[in-house]
């Protein structure tokens, strides 16, 4: 049985955040402003169907995908790239796999005790988070 991330998780910790936003492009002033935030992730989970909402004062955004179905994706007002996405279980965890203009771009999800751990990637820059349950 897989793992259940319902519920709403409120960021704790984040490190190496700007760099990864470097990696992506992400413009001097947006980056600025991305560090500062405490944006919360509101999880709903039924089953390998997913809807992930992540909510700041700055911007809000929401993805849904199911487990092993490939799914195109525009991240536009973020980084404004078209993106085929593949998320898949790797054990407890849940693994995404981006693929498009940016080489190595993806994410991880996992959970320890009350903790959400969101592990970001794009090409040589890793941004580690820590959100803590908030529900």
């Amino acid at each position: 049985m897989p793992v259940d991330f319902t519920g709403k998780w409120e960021l704790e910790s984040s490190k190496n955040l700007e760099n990864y936003l470097k990696a992506l492009d992400i413009d001097f002033a947006i980056r600025k402003i991305a560090v500062h935030l405490t944006p919360t992730k509101i999880f709903t989970q039924d089953g390998d169907n997913f809807v992930i909402k992540t909510q700041s004062t700055f911007k809000n955004y929401e993805l849904s995908f199911t487990i092993g179905v490939e799914k195109e994706e525009s991240t536009k007002g973020f980084d404004n790239r078209a993106l085929k996405t593949l998320v898949t279980w790797e054990g407890d965890k849940l693994v995404a796999v981006q693929k498009g203009e940016k080489a190595n771009r993806g994410w991880k999800h996992w959970i320890e005790g009350n903790k959400l751990y969101l592990e970001l990637t794009c090409e040589d820059a890793v941004c580690q988070q820590v959100y803590k349950r908030k529900d």
